[in-house]
């Protein structure tokens, strides 16, 4: 438009030009100039407009964006603790913010919606992003709920036509091929010229049409067809997956009413420490073999926002271990931001530590520093052994303090939804409450790894998850925690 308007003034100073030359000569052809000046002056109200309406889109925006961040920022967050609000500001970032940058706002009320709700476009960008991965399980449910929500009339820029192509795609990548060329067929009745369509539906049919000479004679395409939309997730790397993803729903829990009975709570002392004598703690049985313990009141909400306040500055892509070679590295399997702090940082860490070892009667000169992650949308750690199993015998040899024998961890915020403490082998489910703690020993009194102690860190849906956790070490606790034949402590 700009451009367009430029021409059109140059054109008129070059009018202008011969007017000031030979505006004599002659007072018809002078009458043109009057008629050129009326198009000009439409042309500049016309830009005008257009201007005007880039300007109230622009206006819109910022008004929008001020209402929105003047919310978000008044409890950052308390917003970003909603993972469709994370998401969406991620999106905006990443989208919309460059869109106004370059002056095209086709839609000022893109990304602004303030609502918890994923819109057709959001939905689609998920499965699009899932196909992109390979993960076509996924790519699957996403294309079919943006179907369904483009089926009960909400407007949106993608069309049926861009969410059949990925859905046929996947579902044939999944095995289902009757279901990929009805895909396919739906897209080409939509669509007529889309190249790559014509292309799959006659590869499609080649298949079904090989398929079905390898038939045997007594069977029938209906024995062969996959039902429609029921899919396997394929097998990855994770075996207990299912087991897991099952108890971070809250399904699945072994928590039978004969387990439950021996389940106890009762004040502890720390085998008689003499700081907790006066003061135990509040101590619940969560599991009974092994032992997983949960304590009361450990940290006060003002120790909490402290240390939070003290690892913010830190938090850096939470690492793990590597079993060969003991160097801290980054894994897509933990999703979350962590940081280690000393006791020289603060004095609410030194007496966070040490109520660790007045409670656990275990030494924490050989445990490793405090360690704080912060878990946000999507963030969890699948599951794990936190100590070094016989084929990883260099995982902890730098340190020089042996495997780690006891996890203590402690719950710096309640979880509006998610974020359990999972362990698939026992199904077992533990669920943070804000100031609580839980310790479980890694290691039998033989020194062997406890394997049902295999855990993870569900992800977190809605909130904000905040722990800290105390790795002690075997090294000083020989005689806080003798050796033995048996696990029972």
């Amino acid at each position: 438009m700009k451009l367009w308007v430029s021409a059109l003034l140059m054109a008129w100073f070059g009018v202008l030009s011969c007017v000031q030359a030979e505006f004599f000569t002659s007072i018809g052809h002078m009458t043109d100039l009057i008629y050129a000046e009326k198009e000009l002056v439409q042309s500049l109200k016309e830009y005008i407009l257009v201007e005007e309406a880039k300007l109230s889109k622009i206006k819109s925006w910022a008004n929008k964006m001020e209402a929105l961040t003047s919310k978000s920022a008044a409890d950052a967050e308390g917003y970003l603790a909603h993972p469709v609000n994370a998401y969406k500001l991620v999106k905006r970032l990443n989208t919309d913010w460059p869109a106004l940058e370059d002056l095209v706002l086709q839609d000022s009320a893109a990304g602004t919606k303030y609502q918890a709700v994923l819109s057709v476009d959001d939905c689609f960008g998920m499965g699009r992003s899932a196909y992109n991965e390979g993960d076509y399980y996924h790519t699957v449910l996403w294309m079919e709920q943006v179907l369904k929500q483009l089926d009960a009339g909400e407007e949106a820029t993608t069309t049926k036509s861009q969410v059949l192509d990925y859905l046929s795609y996947a579902v044939f990548q999944l095995g289902d091929l009757h279901r990929a060329l009805e895909l396919t067929r739906r897209l080409l009745s939509l669509d007529p010229s889309h190249e790559r369509a014509g292309g799959n539906l006659r590869y499609f049919e080649q298949l079904l049409e090989e398929e079905r000479e390898k038939m045997l004679s007594n069977q029938t395409e209906a024995e062969l067809a996959t039902p429609e939309g029921i899919y396997e997730r394929p097998v990855d790397y994770l075996p207990e997956r299912d087991v897991y993803e099952s108890l971070c729903r809250g399904e699945g829990v072994k928590l039978t009413p004969r387990r439950q009975k021996r389940l106890f709570c009762r004040y502890h002392h720390g085998n008689r420490a003499p700081q907790l004598l006066i003061a135990p703690f509040k101590e619940e049985d969560e599991w009974d073999s092994p032992h997983i313990v949960r304590y009361y009141d450990v940290m006060s909400d003002e120790e909490i926002e402290r240390i939070k306040e003290i690892a913010k500055p830190k938090l850096a892509r939470a690492t793990v271990r590597d079993p060969k070679t003991g160097v801290l590295t980054v894994a897509s399997y933990r999703v979350s931001k962590s940081s280690w702090l000393e006791e020289d940082d603060d004095p609410v860490v030194a007496r966070v530590n040490r109520r660790m070892q007045h409670i656990t009667g275990l030494t924490v000169k050989t445990a490793e520093l405090l360690q704080v992650a912060n878990y946000g949308v999507g963030g969890q750690y699948e599951p794990h052994f936190d100590f070094s199993r016989n084929d990883e015998r260099h995982t902890f040899k730098h340190l020089g303090t042996g495997n780690r024998v006891a996890t203590f961890l402690n719950y710096m915020s309640d979880v509006e939804a998610g974020g359990a403490t999972v362990f698939p082998d026992l199904g077992a489910a533990i669920w943070p409450k804000k100031g609580t703690a839980v310790f479980w020993y890694n290691l039998l009194r033989s020194g062997e790894g406890d394997y049902r102690t295999r855990h993870a860190a569900c992800p977190v849906l809605v909130g904000c998850k905040w722990v800290s956790n105390k790795w002690f070490h075997e090294r000083g606790q020989e005689f806080l925690r003798p050796c033995g034949s048996t696990e029972v402590d």
